[in-house]
């Protein structure tokens, strides 16, 4: 991308200009960032009254989160008339059963629909949906697909 330098191996990672991320509003986002950083580990490293993030202990990716008054969080599934889901977040996990209750302990509740044996939707502690999937085939990252479609399940058992 123009404007953004390389990665420099002699940089230091917070020192880097590359970072990259995804942020997500919330009515508190100190605590939603407290939420994701004790569910993956992950290291706050801003943290003020409008928002927070969190890196994870390699990489130069981010979940970022910002305070919005409005926030209003969105339905799944998706409800004509209510605030749609617009995208989520997916993390591999290798026992699916033991990371759900783990996130459950932190606040995440597990979503009514569940479309998918090898993925559980939950919503974290503000409402957004987020997946946590066990990859049953050899495609590794994105195995779990788009949360709404039911025949992704077909697809990576086959």
């Amino acid at each position: 991308m123009n404007g953004r330098p390389g990665p420099d191996p002699h940089t230091p990672r917070l020192a880097r200009h590359d970072w990259w991320g995804v942020v997500l509003e919330a009515l508190d986002p100190r605590a939603l960032a407290r939420f994701y950083a004790e569910l993956l580990g992950w290291e706050i490293v801003k943290e003020d009254a409008d928002g927070a993030a969190v890196v994870p202990p390699e990489g130069v990716g981010y979940l970022g989160f910002q305070l919005s008054e409005g926030f209003v969080p969105p339905l799944w599934p998706a409800r004509e008339g209510a605030q749609r889901m617009t995208m989520h977040l997916d993390f591999e996990v290798v026992d699916l059963r033991a990371a759900v209750a783990h996130a459950v302990a932190l606040g995440a509740r597990e979503a009514e629909h569940q479309p998918q044996t090898n993925v559980r939707v939950l919503l974290d502690p503000a409402g957004h949906p987020f997946c946590l999937y066990v990859d049953t085939g050899a495609g590794g990252a994105g195995d779990a697909g788009n949360a709404d479609d039911a025949d992704t399940e077909k697809a990576a058992s086959s």
